[in-house]
């Protein structure tokens, strides 16, 4: 009896683990499905946003320290809305500026540069454009749809549709110019 029991309790014990374990594996690739793909390098965005034709959405952020920042990711970027549109409609580029923690040369200098091109003097700021490349100097020349923020006068717990709506706005602009 002991041994039946015992046989019993090790199939109870391997179907537990057997379905937790395809709980984890579906919850990851739940995970990757909903997860948006921040980049960081110019370069690549560049290349990504000539072979789909999307626009950058740079999200200029303190990663380490703006409460405004931390506010918009948790109230409209982490959203299921925002996650929908981001994917069918831009490519995305986060350009930090973290206080306590020090980013690669190479990374604190672009995302520099970008600051000063389109003259952002405040976080959260998200400017939506486009890029072209001089092929000779490696330079890139900026098209510059529109800005956008954390979105005032929305709905307390749909913020991102407030935000959407805006950058709908921006991007509707960007369509008419290149008609």
């Amino acid at each position: 009896m002991k041994k039946k029991t015992g046989i019993i309790a090790w199939f109870a014990v391997m179907a537990f683990a057997i379905t937790s374990f395809t709980f984890e594996v579906n919850k990851v690739q739940d995970e990757k499905e909903t997860a948006l793909e921040w980049h960081t390098d110019l370069n690549k965005v560049h290349e990504l946003s000539e072979k789909t034709g999307k626009p950058i959405f740079g999200f200029f952020t303190g990663s380490d320290w703006c409460g405004w920042c931390h506010k918009l990711q948790r109230e409209v970027f982490a959203k299921d809305d925002f996650i929908e549109w981001a994917k069918k409609e831009v490519i995305l580029l986060e350009l930090d500026f973290p206080r306590k923690k020090k980013l690669p040369a190479d990374l604190a200098k672009q995302n520099n540069e970008l600051q000063q091109a389109l003259k952002v003097t405040g976080y959260p700021t998200i400017w939506v454009f486009y890029t072209e490349k001089n092929e000779e100097t490696g330079q890139f020349n900026l098209n510059a749809l529109g800005r956008l923020g954390y979105p005032r006068g929305a709905v307390k717990g749909k913020e991102e549709v407030k935000f959407i709506e805006d950058a709908n706005q921006v991007l509707a602009k960007g369509n008419k110019a290149s008609n």
